[in-house]
């Protein structure tokens, strides 16, 4: 199972924003969106950062309400690991528990086309497992 499954039944929707728009831009984008992340784009429409939940509570944490009126460029995550869609989603799993992140982009030939994140990774391989254990019984039912 791969990447491009995730993306298949997901879509590759994928919300941006500036690296000068403020952190409260940022809170209320991923609120009204209900996601935890969204990718910051530069001028050139390449990835400079992604802006999380978590990214946000902690300038909270360091700088106060003050925080909301930096830009988002001042706490995104500079350092963004990407992956493709070809690759396998256990792959991703393994990849997103070590480095202690939840989302992933998706890259094909320098253009972001897609985001994946640990909940959709968790859905689809218990999804996986599902069908393998329903394959299971009915094999042994017919066996």
């Amino acid at each position: 199972m791969t990447v491009s499954m995730i993306l298949a039944e997901k879509g590759r929707n994928v919300v941006t924003i500036e690296p000068g728009a403020t952190l409260a831009d940022a809170a209320t984008l991923l609120a009204d969106k209900r996601i935890g992340a969204a990718l910051v784009l530069g001028a050139d429409r390449r990835i400079v950062g992604i802006i999380s939940e978590r990214d946000i509570v902690r300038a909270l944490a360091a700088r106060g309400a003050a925080a909301l009126d930096g830009p988002v460029s001042g706490t995104m995550t500079r350092n963004v690991e990407s992956c493709n869609e070809n690759e396998p989603i256990c792959n991703i799993m393994e990849r997103m528990t070590a480095g202690k992140f939840r989302h992933l982009p998706v890259i094909d030939q320098g253009r972001v086309i897609g985001i994946v994140s640990i909940g959709d990774a968790v859905k689809h391989r218990l999804q996986e497992m599902e069908r393998e254990s329903t394959a299971m019984r009915d094999y042994i039912l017919t066996a």
